[in-house]
């Protein structure tokens, strides 16, 4: 079943590789998405794919790399598009 999810992570996330960590995560479960920088220090994430690993990639999400520090993940439930085309830093 594929499912999708809108990310907002906080904490320090910003300048520690969080992007490219999120990135190779998506690459290694196959998640189509994308992962951008926001302008109050957060990270946000769009991901789709399949459920189990969505779940996978939830879990990395909220461990980060070893120089970030997470302090909250909101998540949202979103429509998957059905156009999985890779995952792309933004």
């Amino acid at each position: 079943m594929i499912v999708a999810r809108h990310y907002v992570v906080g904490g320090r996330v910003q300048r520690v590789g969080f992007r490219y960590f999120v990135y190779e995560a998506a690459r290694a479960e196959g998640v189509a998405g994308w992962v951008r920088n926001l302008p109050g220090g957060g990270v946000e994430v769009t991901a789709e794919g399949d459920a189990d690993a969505i779940e996978r990639f939830d879990r990395a999400l909220r461990r980060g790399p070893a120089g970030a520090r997470v302090d909250y993940v909101e998540t949202e439930i979103i429509p998957p598009t059905g156009r999985p085309a890779g995952f792309t830093i933004r």
